[in-house]
């Protein structure tokens, strides 16, 4: 038999609510701890409890953890998806099903092999309450995909004594489901199958965990304070790890004392409310939302913005628009967010793309919006945001400082003539600013959204206004000095691949595939906007540069083209906005579509 080792896809196709997820969870995690790099992908329902739920994972021992086209093994769990779910299976792959009922002849595909079980009949003698049978035949399944795949057992068997430590009664009926599936499976089936799983050395000191969960953990290091939120899918999440984080590291020993504050608040128009005004207070605060939040949190951005206090919006992006689908990916609100209120206004938008990162950008973006006194948006997706994700470690400075910018104290006060709240002193387009209290004389200002000159004061002369409007434009250039540089991969190619946030998964499979095909090309991840000398230059010094995103009208392709007015014939556009995260396959299959129709010389052929 001709094993194929670590690298396949596998989807569970359960029903939302059925206990399903930890199991699902366990077998991910199991190939973690056996050293193979691996991702997985919840797919659920907005609605309701009942509704089908897939959990796709990517075994991929060269570190592929992009989405891949097709399914090796399909766990069939759910009687209403069958179906759809038997189809979705690759030739030569393998349907897993409960057989406790055979299976209808019109269902059978003649190019896929059937691995049929009989979960419900074998819980029967073993567990008498229906809800146990219920949710250990998940614990079944996936003992059975252990002796089917050779995953090492007492890896699976650890991972329940942890996963239920403290609740002892727990473990052993768990055991026991395991050990019933595995038993069965090498028994009494077909296996191992000619794809397995094997032990490697693949990951490292690399750990695993939700962006959400990151950057809730990077707000607590980068000194926030206070969160006002409201709940939104997929972005509920980071508010409350943030709570569990700050539970663990924001209450005081001895008195018990919280020393944040979490709210809660009755919209989303509220909730950027309660920051900028912990901000203005001198709090580091922020907010976590999705694109309708964004729609609603604009009027107070524009007065974030207007008035030049900080404020940080994680923005973890779903499908739009309106509702669209509130448990689906995209990249699609990247203009509502860098233009979002009325009039002429300009966000800063941070594109993490890892967990790293998104621990990173949590602090970072509060240094930013001290210093640039001005909202910062921070660009996650639901792919980064509510699944597991291999990350390089965390690192953090015990020595570093937050950099709270242009900030006056008192005995700075004191040394001035005159204070001016929006004077440009320094040619950065930064004024300096006071916190409340700061001094008992000097230092106060009106903030306000409404025109003024450099001093605050209230005034609708065209020529204050436009100077200040001018300078803001100032403070946009010097954002582009600060704000984190591209990544970029070059051998002077003369195609370039501009890309951002989570299309940083598929890219270096579909560079692989594209690369065999004759097709090579530089690469520029953007982590920031506004763009940054560096951007500019790999787009000038290629003669076509890709944009790859997820969202149907092109938003970086046209952000570029307004910004920094970019030949949009130079720009070609790749894009995907199912509501799944972006495959290597669309990559490649767009890129060497448009070589095929613009008949453009591969390396193949340049060599001759």
């Amino acid at each position: 038999m001709n094993v194929i080792y670590n690298d396949l896809v596998i989807r569970f196709a359960n029903v939302n609510g059925s206990g399903s997820a930890s199991a699902n969870g366990m077998f991910t995690k199991a190939l973690f701890r056996m050293g193979i790099p691996v991702s997985g992908r919840n797919i659920f329902p907005s609605n309701i409890q009942g509704l089908p739920t897939w959990y796709e994972v990517r075994v991929s021992e060269r570190g592929y953890l992009g989405r891949r086209e097709g399914v090796d093994i399909m766990v069939a769990m759910n009687a209403e998806t069958f179906v759809e779910d038997v189809k979705s299976v690759k030739s030569g792959g393998y349907l897993f099903y409960d057989n406790t009922k055979p299976l209808e002849r019109s269902l059978k595909r003649e190019d896929i092999n059937e691995i049929g079980i009989p979960i419900a009949a074998l819980m029967l003698p073993e567990f008498s309450d229906p809800k146990q049978r219920s949710l250990f035949k998940n614990i079944t399944y996936l003992g059975a995909l252990a002796g089917l795949l050779n995953i090492e057992f007492d890896v699976i068997t650890g991972m329940v004594a942890t996963q239920y430590k403290g609740k002892d009664a727990l473990i052993q009926p768990n055991i026991r489901a395991l050990e019933i599936g595995r038993d069965y499976a090498l028994e009494y089936l077909d296996g191992p199958l000619p794809l397995q799983v094997r032990r490697c050395d693949q990951v490292g000191d690399r750990i695993m965990i939700e962006g959400n969960a990151a950057a809730g953990l990077g707000a607590i290091y980068g000194g926030a304070t206070v969160c006002g939120w409201y709940p939104i899918t997929p972005s509920t999440s980071l508010a409350e790890a943030f709570e569990r984080y700050a539970n663990q590291f924001r209450v005081e020993d001895k008195t018990g004392q919280k020393k944040f504050a979490i709210m809660q608040a009755e919209d989303e128009l509220a909730s950027i409310g309660i920051v900028i005004g912990a901000a203005w207070n001198g709090a580091r605060a922020f907010t976590a939302t999705s694109g309708p939040g964004i729609s609603l949190m604009s009027e107070f951005l524009g007065l974030a913005y207007f008035a030049e206090i900080p404020a940080v919006v994680w923005d973890i992006q779903r499908a739009g628009p309106s509702t669209g689908m509130p448990t689906r990916t995209q990249q699609c609100d990247l203009i509502s967010s860098a233009y979002a209120s009325h009039g002429d206004t300009k966000h800063p938008l941070l594109f993490p793309s890892n967990p790293k990162e998104c621990f990173e950008f949590g602090a970072l973006s509060l240094d930013l919006a001290d210093r640039l006194q001005t909202p910062i948006l921070v660009m996650s997706d639901l792919e980064l945001g509510m699944n597991d994700f291999l990350s390089e470690p965390f690192e953090w400075d015990d020595n570093r400082s937050y950099d709270r910018g242009k900030v006056l104290d008192a005995e700075d006060l004191d040394k001035l003539d005159v204070f001016g709240r929006y004077l440009d002193v320094d040619g950065d387009g930064i004024g300096y600013r006071t916190l409340p209290g700061t001094h008992p004389e000097k230092g106060a200002f009106f903030t306000r959204g409404t025109s003024r000159d450099e001093f605050a004061a209230y005034t609708e002369s065209p020529d204050a206004y436009q100077k200040n409007m001018e300078r803001l434009l100032s403070k946009w250039e010097t954002a582009k000095t600060i704000l984190p540089d591209p990544e970029i991969l070059s051998s002077k190619q003369k195609v370039g691949v501009l890309y951002f946030g989570t299309t940083a998964y598929p890219m270096p499979e579909a560079q692989d595939s594209l690369r065999r095909e004759g097709i090579s090309f530089d690469l520029c991840r953007i982590r920031a906007f506004p763009f940054n000398g560096e951007v500019v230059s790999f787009v000038n010094d290629h003669e076509v540069v890709f944009v790859v995103e997820q969202n149907r009208d092109a938003q970086m392709r046209t952000l570029l083209i307004n910004e920094e007015d970019f030949e949009p014939a130079k720009l070609i556009s790749v894009l995907y906005y199912a509501g799944l995260s972006m495959s290597a396959d669309v990559i490649q299959k767009q890129i060497s579509d448009y070589y095929e129709a613009k008949k453009l010389p591969r390396l193949s052929e340049v060599s001759k």
